[in-house]
Order: C-alpha cells, then sequence, then structure tokens
C-alpha cells in the first residue's frame, strides 16, 4: 500500500510530534507539523498561509481561525486555531522577531530560508515530515498527506461524529471517510487480534 498514513498510535503520535521541538530543534519546522496535525489542511493550503492569517496586527493578538479558501475544492473553510498551534505560533514569532526584527502581515508563515519572500515548496515540506518520521522510525508511508489523515483519524478514534469528519474533510459520503483514514482496515486487524483460536 503505497497511500499516506495516518500515525495511529499514540506514543509514535508523541514523539512525531516532539521531535522537532526537543530532538532536533527548529520552530518553522515543528509548526508545520503542529498546524498540518490540527487543521486538517491540505499542505498546499498551509503552506500559502501568511501571518495575517492567523495573526491581527492591529489588535496585536493571534485569530481565533483560519479563514481560507480551500485550493483544491474551492470552498470557504473556517478552522480554529487551538491552544497548541497558539504556542507553536507564539514561540516560531517571538524566535523570528528576535533573529530578524519584525513580521508584516505578508510574510509567509512558513516561509524559506533560500528563497526569502516565498513559502518552502511542497517538495521541502515533504522532506520535513519524512525526516520527523523516519528519525521516530515511524512504520508505513508518512507524508505530508499523513498529517491530515492523522487529525481524523484521532478524531475518529476519540468519538468525533463522522458527520463532522465528513464535513470537515469536504468527502461526499462516510464510506469515503471511512476508506480514507483507514479505519476499514484497522477494525479487520482487531478481528483478528483478538481472535486466537
Amino acid at each position: 500500500m503505497n497511500t499516506a498514513q495516518p500515525i495511529r498510535k499514540g506514543e509514535d503520535l508523541q514523539r512525531f510530534k516532539e521531535y522537532f521541538q526537543s530532538k532536533s530543534p527548529n520552530k518553522r519546522n515543528y509548526l508545520l507539523v503542529i498546524t498540518g496535525l490540527n487543521t486538517a489542511l491540505r499542505i498546499s493550503d498551509i503552506l500559502k498561509l501568511r501571518w495575517g492569517d492567523v495573526y491581527d496586527f492591529k489588535r496585536q493578538r493571534y485569530r481565533e481561525h483560519l479563514d481560507i479558501l480551500e485550493q483544491k475544492t474551492d470552498k470557504a473553510s473556517l478552522v480554529f486555531i487551538n491552544r497548541n498551534m497558539k504556542k507553536a505560533l507564539m514561540d516560531y514569532k517571538d524566535d523570528i522577531e528576535k533573529k530578524q526584527g519584525r513580521i508584516s502581515p505578508d510574510q509567509f508563515l512558513f516561509e524559506s530560508s533560500s528563497h526569502r519572500g516565498r513559502p518552502i515548496s511542497r517538495v521541502q515540506a515533504f522532506r520535513i515530515i519524512k525526516e520527523d518520521a523516519d528519525a521516530c522510525n515511524l512504520e508505513g508511508v508518512i507524508s505530508c498527506h499523513s498529517l491530515r489523515k492523522t487529525f481524523g483519524y484521532h478524531a475518529w478514534r476519540q468519538g468525533i461524529m463522522p458527520a463532522l469528519l465528513m464535513n470537515i474533510y469536504n468527502h461526499s459520503s462516510f464510506q469515503v471517510t471511512v476508506r480514507y483514514l483507514g479505519i476499514e482496515q484497522d477494525d479487520r486487524d482487531n478481528i483478528f487480534k483478538n481472535i486466537n483460536i
């Protein structure tokens, strides 16, 4: 199976989240991981985020929601910015301001260090996620899309209503969502694990 997989095990997910925070500190890469895991956005939508999307420069405070137009579906999406993401944003903003001075609202959130004024590429984002997954010895195909799937998988495991996940992902049916998250295979695997005849 060559499709991106969610990070299913809680301990794997914890190690994955902490890699760019403590093992190989990089506040931008850490924010990329946290944003992907907590927003369920596609990497194309994450990379186009600018500081003005997450921070209200006039009121000098972080926004409550990301208000974006999804690139693939061309649908408007309002995504709550939770406390984990806000904390990662604050740390990264402080770090940038110490090193470079003032941030502008038009500056890309995930600005390329080699191409100022442009976001990192999808290839670079993939390399970041791959480095993290390899360092954490995660099995399966882990890519940028895994962040989006991990959000849904853990939301489902915590009892979030399937209709809400369908809505978040803009899927046409629950079966599409189930297949997307790999839930059917997990359920099948658990049956075989637990039946020892």
